[in-house]
Order: structure tokens, then C-alpha cells, then sequence
């Protein structure tokens, strides 16, 4: 137990500045609070902007009086979009911009920081670490199968198994994964190996941050042992002090609920949210609805969004569809052009918004699928509330993600190069219809199990009273030196 004489840890933690690394990061931020451990919150400007604009953040985490936030510049114009390939662009301006600011923030923050958890994608977090002698934790918010598959990389191309020879070699197997032999195609590969160039910068800046991952203290992924555990076990292989906590956002409610606290479906959204679709949903029918969103980055062309918008109004179900503002690449104007008898069937049985409260809407009983990016939270969200799903994968991590849950969890459908009006309304039916039941017990299986690893004497429950043991003997560590 913690030696009471000895202040409490005060632990920086920095995310890559993206919908989906600030949401997981908070998460964690906030269960370590609750157990008495001080943290730095580091933030983009342009995000915290967006934060306490259209969430109650700020009020949340005034009951930790040891949490405060930071913001640091990511070195882009106010204007960038940071969305579609675009976000790429933060990598290069952030080394350029934030590494200076940052070091300077660590050697000036009161009182010292005695750990800090990195984005285990922003290596130069790491870089500045080492420099100024602080111990550092690595946390991917990806998938562990994505991790692994990013990890092996340099051993694909090692083994002529890359580059890609175009649409033809797309399915071919990729052996050069362990534990994934078996199944793993081209086309599974993150979206980065799709380069002919194998010295293309962003498959370098993934690869080689990636195998860095051994020189952290340790490596944490928002995960399950009943989800991951074979690799899980592979990753220990190179990385052998991993926690994995997750379902993260299940874990928080869990906690908090523990505390009998207020365990409010909190945002950590950088959108404005639309709460008019839980009214929607509250006059549907009990599972009867097709949730639709791609995430916070992922852009599509107007032929794309017309392919899925009359393959969902032909299926004849209910649905209801996020659509980003930032979402459509097109000219201006061309969005508003929407066929009339597209028009009306989504009067007749769907709803549009530009952004909802997805935890709450994963959960509501009208829900009965997920056609989804494959986002990592958005996977384990639907995990959680035991939704099957349909895959879309954009780009990254999804690719991975998307082949776990059709052909190994079997939590639903991978339509990933696909986008065609007549297979989006064949696997819509298909899930929600045909092969129902079978997508239903599995998903009500691996939701009860995610539940479990989150309870008291679970896996993750476990591994995070071990990573909070952990940080307070590095503190005691640093202040006895």
C-alpha cells in the first residue's frame, strides 16, 4: 500500500491529439484520479477548445482536486481540418512545434512529474523523457491484434511478403504475423502497407514508433484477456510488461458506480452532440435499428455516401446515420443534391444527425447492429452493449480490427473495399435477419465477458490495481533519488 508520507504520484498524461486518443486517454485519466493519483492532462489548444465548448469537462474533473489540464500548441493552423488523410499532417508538426514547448513544460511543472503516459505513437514524448530522466509508460489505443500487426511490419517486408501486387494479391495470406498465420490477408494489413513504397514516411512513422514500444516501462492497451489473450501473449514476447484495462469506458462506469457516484454517460466529444436522436429512438420498436457512424475522421466521396444511403433504404430497415459535416468530400454544394426516393425512405424509417452520445446510443434497446469504421472505441463500445456489426474500415488500425470481429471473435460482417448498394443491403439483412440469432448469442457472449473482465477479481480490474501499484513505487522510487 501506499506509504502515506510520501506525496501522491503525479503522473503527466499525452495524447495524440484525436477524437479517439483524447476519449480513451480521459477515460484512464479519470481512473486514476479516483485512486488518489495526480495527473497532468496534456491537450492540444485547438482541442480543449473544442472540449470545453461542448462538454461538461471541466466541471467533471473538479472533483479531483489533484487533476488539472495543460494545453500545448500541435503546431497546425486553426484551420487544418485534421480529418481524412490530412491527419497525418499533425506527426511532422508536432516534432516541429510541440517537442520544444513540451520539454520545457516537463522541466517547469510543479510539482514534479514522476511518470509519464505517453500516446505510444508520439515518440518523441518518449524522446524528452529519457533526455530529462522521467520514467514513461507507453499506451496504445488500439487494438492489441492492430498493435502486433504494426509491430510485424518490418518482418512482412522482411520476408518479401510486402509490397502489395495490386487488386490480384489482396487476399493473399500474410504469414509473417505469428498468430495470425491462418488468417491474415493482404487486405487485413493496416492501411498503410497498401504503399508500393515501403520508404513511404507515414508506414515508417508506424513502424518504427511501433517497435520503439520496448523501451517504455511498460505498455498499456485498452483491452480484455477474453478478447486478446493469444496476442496478448505474443506481444509479451517483446514487450512483457503489458496492462490491459480495458474495456475502458466500461471500466470508469464500473468504478464509479463502486464509489455510488453519479455514473453519468459523461462525453469526452470534440463535436456538438445531437441528443434529439435518443428521442427518435425511444419511439422505435426493441431492436429494430441500424446504428450507422464512420467516427471523427474517416471521409468519404459522394458515390460512397449514395451507395450505403440506398442500400439502407432498400433493406427496409430502420436506421440511424451520423454524418460529419467534415464527412463528404465533394464540391460545394454537391451534398445537397440528394435523390428524391432516397429522401423519402429515410423520412419513411431513418434518422440523420451530425454527431450523437454513441456510448448511449450503442445501449439504447431500439439498437440491434453497428455498421461501423471499425474504430478501436467504437469496437469495444459495441462489444460492451453486446451490438453485432457490420465493417467498413477506413484506414489504420480498422483494417485489423475488422478482420477480428468477422472471422475470429465473429461478431459480425466485414464489408471492407466493398461499397456497393446491393452488399450493404444484403449484409444488413444478413445480420439483422437471417443470421440474427447466431450474431446475437455471440455478441451477448463476448458483452458479458468484456462486463466480467471489469468486476472486482476480473482480468483488467486487476491489471489496473497492478499499474497503480506500479506508478506509486516509481514515485517512491523518484523521490527517494
Amino acid at each position: 500500500m501506499e506509504n502515506r508520507s510520501n506525496p501522491p504520484p503525479h503522473v503527466l498524461i499525452f495524447p495524440l491529439p484525436c477524437q479517439g486518443h483524447v476519449n480513451s486517454m480521459l477515460k484512464l485519466a479519470e481512473l486514476l484520479s479516483l485512486a488518489g493519483i495526480n495527473i497532468t492532462f496534456l491537450n492540444s489548444e485547438h482541442n480543449h477548445e473544442l472540449l470545453v465548448r461542448y462538454t461538461n469537462i471541466e466541471d467533471r474533473f473538479t472533483k479531483y482536486p489533484g487533476f488539472q489540464f495543460q494545453t500545448i500548441a500541435d503546431g497546425l493552423p486553426v484551420d487544418h481540418p485534421r480529418s481524412g488523410g490530412q491527419v497525418m499532417e499533425l506527426f511532422d508538426a508536432m516534432k516541429l512545434v510541440t517537442k520544444p514547448i513540451f520539454k520545457k513544460i516537463l522541466l517547469e511543472t510543479k510539482p514534479p512529474v514522476n511518470c509519464i503516459i505517453e500516446d505510444g505513437i508520439l515518440g518523441f514524448v518518449g524522446d524528452v523523457a529519457i533526455e530529462v530522466g522521467v520514467p514513461f509508460i507507453y499506451f496504445r489505443t488500439v487494438s492489441a491484434c492492430s498493435f502486433w500487426a504494426y509491430f510485424s511490419i518490418f518482418d512482412i517486408i522482411e520476408g518479401g511478403q510486402l509490397p502489395i501486387r495490386g487488386d490480384e494479391d489482396m487476399d493473399r495470406l500474410i504469414t509473417k504475423v505469428p498468430g495470425m498465420e491462418t488468417f491474415l490477408r493482404c487486405r487485413d494489413l493496416p492501411s498503410f502497407c497498401r504503399v508500393s513504397d515501403m520508404t513511404h514516411p507515414n508506414l515508417l512513422l508506424v513502424m518504427n514508433e511501433t517497435r520503439q514500444s520496448p523501451r517504455a516501462k511498460a505498455l498499456i492497451l485498452n483491452t480484455f484477456e477474453d478478447l486478446e489473450g493469444p496476442i496478448l501473449s505474443q506481444i509479451r514476447t517483446q514487450c512483457p510488461e503489458i496492462y490491459s484495462i480495458g474495456p475502458l469506458h466500461e471500466h470508469l462506469q464500473a468504478k464509479l458506480s463502486a464509489k455510488n457516484e453519479k455514473s453519468c454517460q459523461s462525453s469526452n466529444s470534440l463535436r456538438e452532440i445531437d441528443r434529439s436522436c435518443m428521442t427518435w429512438l425511444d419511439n422505435q420498436p426493441e431492436k429494430s435499428v441500424l446504428y450507422v457512424s464512420f467516427g471523427s475522421v474517416t471521409v468519404m466521396t459522394r458515390h460512397q455516401l449514395l451507395e450505403f444511403w440506398y442500400g439502407l433504404v432498400s433493406s427496409k430497415k430502420r436506421f440511424l446515420w451520423v454524418i460529419r459535416p467534415d464527412s463528404i468530400a465533394t464540391k460545394d454544394g454537391e451534398f445537397e443534391k440528394i435523390p428524391v426516393e432516397v429522401e423519402e425512405g429515410t423520412k419513411d424509417r431513418g434518422f440523420i444527425a451530425g454527431w450523437v452520445p454513441q456510448e448511449e446510443v450503442l445501449a439504447h434497446k431500439a439498437i440491434a447492429a453497428f455498421l461501423t469504421h471499425s474504430g478501436w472505441n467504437s469496437t469495444l463500445e459495441s462489444i460492451v452493449a453486446g451490438v453485432p456489426m457490420i465493417c467498413w474500415p477506413y484506414f489504420a488500425d480498422q483494417q485489423v480490427n475488422s478482420r477480428f470481429v468477422g472471422e475470429v471473435w465473429k461478431l459480425g460482417l466485414d464489408m471492407k473495399d466493398q461499397c456497393d448498394r446491393e452488399i450493404v443491403e444484403k449484409m444488413v439483412n444478413d445480420l439483422m435477419v437471417e443470421r440474427r440469432e447466431e450474431f446475437v448469442r455471440s455478441a451477448t457472449r463476448m458483452a458479458e465477458l468484456s462486463r466480467k473482465s471489469v468486476r472486482e477479481g476480473g482480468s483488467s480490474y486487476c491489471n489496473l490495481n497492478r499499474l497503480i501499484e506500479d506508478i506509486r513505487s516509481m514515485s517512491v522510487r523518484v523521490h527517494d533519488t
